[in-house]
Parts: structure tokens; C-alpha cells; sequence
């Protein structure tokens, strides 16, 4: 854990970031600032969110990531915001934990912007992304099973059901059936050899987009258990928000925004009928958050325009009720988890 010492910070603190958040001023927005409020920056990257916080007086932020570099990175954003700002290197999934201990809690808001930061992409030496040779990793944490583990290591049904369920690869059988076929052959242990492989096995089409994404970011999230942090990470937010405090969260594909969507709507009660209940039937749960209308929000045009990252992603919020935090419901837990069957290519 790291932070500073007590004083006053201004919006220009740390420097440039590398790293523009997508829907920074809609997130800001849906997290209704106070002056003085403590807030948790769950996914820090180069601190974007943050800084946006801190610029309002007297605030203070928990910032959490799980990526090493990214918390060395952000040392001097701490130092120059002068005990507002804490820096934790860790996974969201332990938010709650964090912030009972460093005492945060209760929370005014909590922001997620999830999925991998353009320092990460950019970085051919993590393994991320197919754009430039390196080696097959994609670890943000860089220690536990790699992605060439699993291409080494996982059976011709684990694969298909990895690309499939995480990638909504259509081809998952053939792509899975041609990496078993190639590692037969010699290990695969870089980006570039993997994506030839996928490409000769499911080619694309003029205008698509590269044959290779869908797998590459169902391996991505099969090695960080990104859909099973999310889960998570929603729970511990309701334990730790505080009531009228806000949760925003900002998601990069169907499967995220899915687990997002339906978190909100079991917690809001959305869908619930209104009419009497019949005798001895049980009520439901008083809702744990309010979910306003005119839901999700997308980047505008412009935003796209200036960063294509952008075009995918939806941002959702609500507002936590003082009703007592509830167990996760096994239905939500079961969109992060790979299914017992279903495949492409039937």
C-alpha cells in the first residue's frame, strides 16, 4: 500500500497520463462528487479517474490495481497528491476488504472501468495484444498460469469452450482443434504464432475485424478470471457503499455488461411484479440500489472517433439504498463460469 501525506492537490498533479479512461466525464458525472467524500478507483491504470476525483476539493481516493507496473506508475501521482490519494496494489475482487482496513469505508462511490488499459495493449512484451511479436503471457499480475499454459496444456474441449463462452467465437472448434494440432508439432509461445494459426483456421473477411481478437480475448480473460473478479468485485461494492453512495461502472463487451446489466436489475428489483402476493408467499429483498432509466450510456461519436478502444463500451450505474447487502445469487456467478457444454462451428 501506498500513499502520501496530508495537503491539497490540483487537477494537473502527476503529469500526463498515457492513459485516457473511455467515458471519463460521464463516469465523474453518474458518481455525483462531494467535497470530502471518499471514493475507490478499482481499476487505477494511469490514474485517469483519479486525478478527475482528486481535482474536487477534499476528496480522498482508494485507488486498487492488480498490475504491479501500474501501481509503480502511479508513485508519483501519491507523492503530489499529498495524502488524498492511496494506492494499493491488488485485485477489485478485495475492494471491500481493502477499504475496511485502510479505513474508507463507508464509500461515497466506486468506479470499475474494466478490461486491459492501453499501456497493456501497447506493451509486446505482456502478450496482450497480436499487433507485435512477443511472448504469449497476457498475466497483468505477471506470475500465475500464462496463456501459453493454457494453449499447452488445456484439451481440445477446454479450449473450444474458453474461445466460445469467453470470446464468442463462433469458430471455437475449429481454431481449438488447430491449435492441438499445431502444439503437436513444437510450443506455441508467442502472439504472432498463435494468431497465424487462428487465421489459417478461421479466416476473415475484408472489413471484419482480425481473425484473431475474440480468442485472444477469451485466452485474456481465462487467465485473470476477469468475469469471475467482476462478480465479485460488484458484491464487495454493495458491502462497502454507503446508502445514497454510487457504483458506475464502465464495461468493454457483451460478457462484461451482461454480468453488469443483471447485477443491477436482481439489486433493483427490476421486474418484480407489483400485484399482491398470495398467502404465505415470501417477498422479495428490499432493492440494494436504485437503477436510473436512460441506461447504458455510450461514448459519443466524438469519442470515438479520437480513440476506436471506446466504441464498444457501455457504462452502467446505481445508487445503493440503506436495505442490508445480500449474497451473490449463483445465476450471476454462473456468467463467469464456463459452461458444461455448447460450442461453435455445430
Amino acid at each position: 500500500m501506498t500513499t502520501g501525506r496530508g495537503g491539497d492537490f490540483g487537477p494537473a498533479a502527476g503529469g500526463p497520463a498515457r492513459h485516457i479512461p473511455v467515458l471519463r466525464q460521464e463516469a465523474v458525472a453518474a458518481l455525483r462528487l462531494r467535497e470530502g467524500g471518499r471514493y475507490l478507483d478499482a481499476t487505477f491504470g494511469a490514474g485517469g479517474y483519479a486525478r478527475a476525483i482528486l481535482a474536487l476539493p477534499r476528496t480522498r481516493v482508494l485507488a486498487l490495481d492488480r498490475d504491479p507496473e501500474a501501481v509503480r506508475a502511479g508513485l508519483p501521482l501519491v507523492t503530489e497528491s499529498c495524502g488524498r490519494l492511496t494506492l494499493v496494489e491488488a485485485r477489485f475482487a478485495d475492494l471491500a476488504q481493502i477499504a475496511e482496513r485502510t479505513g474508507f469505508a463507508p464509500l461515497d462511490g466506486v468506479v470499475l472501468d474494466l478490461g486491459v488499459s492501453s499501456m497493456q495493449f501497447d506493451e509486446p512484451e505482456r502478450g496482450f495484444s497480436f499487433r507485435g511479436d512477443g511472448p504469449l503471457d497476457m498475466r497483468m499480475e505477471g506470475r500465475g498460469e500464462s496463456a501459453a499454459d493454457i494453449i499447452a496444456a488445456a484439451d481440445e474441449e477446454t479450449l473450444a469452450d474458453i474461445l466460445y463462452h469467453y470470446g464468442e467465437e463462433r469458430a471455437a472448434r475449429r481454431i481449438a482443434r488447430a491449435i492441438v494440432a499445431e502444439r503437436s508439432r513444437g510450443p506455441i509461445v508467442t502472439t504472432k504464432a498463435l494468431a497465424l494459426i487462428i487465421e489459417r483456421a478461421a479466416p476473415g473477411r475484408p472489413g471484419d475485424i482480425h481473425p484473431a481478437t475474440r480468442s485472444f480475448q477469451a485466452l485474456r480473460i481465462a487467465v485473470n478470471d476477469e468475469l469471475g473478479q467482476l462478480v465479485a468485485a460488484l458484491g464487495a461494492a454493495e458491502r462497502v457503499l454507503r446508502d445514497g453512495g454510487r457504483l458506475v461502472v464502465v464495461s468493454f463487451h457483451s460478457l462484461e455488461d451482461r454480468i453488469v446489466k443483471q447485477f443491477f436489475a436482481e439489486r433493483s428489483g427490476r421486474g418484480e411484479t407489483l400485484s399482491r402476493r398470495l398467502p404465505g408467499e415470501t417477498a422479495p429483498p428490499a432493492p440494494t440500489f436504485l437503477s436510473e432509466s436512460r441506461q447504458p450510456v455510450a461514448p459519443s461519436p466524438a469519442e470515438t472517433i479520437h480513440n476506436p478502444r471506446a466504441r464498444s463500451a457501455k457504462l452502467r450505474f446505481g445508487t445503493r439504498t440503506g436495505a442490508p447487502a445480500r449474497d451473490l445469487e449463483d445465476a450471476l456467478a454462473r456468467l463467469a463460469r464456463l459452461p458444461n457444454s455448447g460450442h461453435g462451428d455445430r
